[in-house]
């Protein structure tokens, strides 16, 4: 007879479109999840967003658990985990926000806070690819682009909690791509989830013939880009080309600075299997050489990596709050 679960964790991850919210157990296995709408605009606007879904969640959704003991919340944008501070959203809308209090103030709950990719990352540490690795590297490659480097079985944070913003990393001196950062190039800029429809956007007039279909306020998707190329469509063979050679080269680029023994990538995009193989192709095998395990898909049971990374972030929060009880 399969024992009841005691403990769970309420897990938060906001991502550009939407809030998935799921209950998690200790050991990281998701026991339901619910969508939410959400507003990314400001900071303000989608903490709001997260309030609401985390009261609905609790007041609607089956409990599977017999007990919830925290909440872990994962965001866009640059985090104090230590603190449990939300310092901005993005760059220039600096807004610093102690979600951890006023989360525990709402809710009665401990509560952790980090940035998304960082928990994502913080998963594989716990439940993927950390169990064999201590040196890799979590690359998530989606509406936009950024990584977690795993160094001697720690997360890099940075002194502003800044590191991993590798979607700034110049791959092409000589790109017409102007990214909003002020330099040119910038990998998120040429292949990420956004920067691939950019790209569409922009060089649409150059190839009058492309069955690409542009709709007004719409975002091109990844998906649909990757299947044209492979139909033979030259409007999406180049962007996606152009894509798999930047990504390469910011892969390589990192490959250099942390040396690490395996590359996970994940994301919308970089999950997929035409443009993974692509970037593969575009890939040094002097500079890879090192790197063992080469890239690699996750190792979790999950595909909700950010789920279960914002659940840890919660648990931290919890053993805390118990430590200091029993101090």
């Amino acid at each position: 007879m399969e024992q009841p679960i005691t403990q769970s964790i309420l897990a938060v991850d906001l991502g550009g479109t939407s809030i998935l919210l799921g209950e998690v157990t200790l050991d990281g296995k998701v026991l339901h999840t619910q969508s939410y709408p959400t507003n990314t605009a400001t900071q303000a606007a989608a903490m709001e967003n997260i309030q609401k879904a985390i009261s609905d969640y609790l007041g609607t959704a089956p409990r599977i658990a017999r007990e919830l003991i925290a909440i872990g919340i994962g965001v866009v944008g640059r985090v104090d985990r230590a603190q449990g501070v939300w310092m901005e959203i993005q760059p220039g809308k600096t807004n610093p926000t102690d979600v951890r209090s006023i989360i525990e103030q709402q809710f009665g709950l401990p509560c952790g806070i980090d940035n998304d990719v960082s928990c994502a990352t913080l998963a594989e540490l716990k439940h993927g690819w950390g169990r064999e690795s201590k040196d890799f590297i979590y690359l998530n490659v989606g509406t936009g682009i950024a990584a977690g480097f795993v160094v001697n079985g720690a997360i890099i944070e940075g002194s502003h909690f800044n590191a991993g913003e590798i979607g700034h990393m110049v791959v092409d001196m000589n790109s017409d791509a102007i990214c909003a950062c002020g330099r040119r190039g910038c990998v998120e800029r040429l292949s990420s989830g956004l920067g691939l429809h950019e790209r569409v956007i922009n060089l649409r007039s150059q190839y009058p013939d492309t069955a690409i279909a542009i709709e007004e306020g719409k975002r091109v998707a990844a998906e649909t880009i990757f299947e044209q190329a492979q139909a033979g469509d030259a409007l999406a063979e180049r962007v996606t080309e152009e894509g798999a050679r930047a990504l390469a080269a910011a892969i390589m680029n990192m490959v250099r600075v942390s040396d690490p023994d395996t590359i996970v990538l994940g994301g919308g995009v970089g999950g997929n299997a035409y443009f993974k193989e692509l970037v593969g192709q575009y890939l040094n095998p002097k500079t890879m050489r090192f790197v063992a395990n080469g890239i690699a898909g996750t190792k979790q049971e999950t595909p909700e990596a950010g789920l279960v990374g914002a659940a840890m972030v919660g648990l931290e929060a919890w053993t805390m709050k118990q430590g200091s009880v029993v101090s």
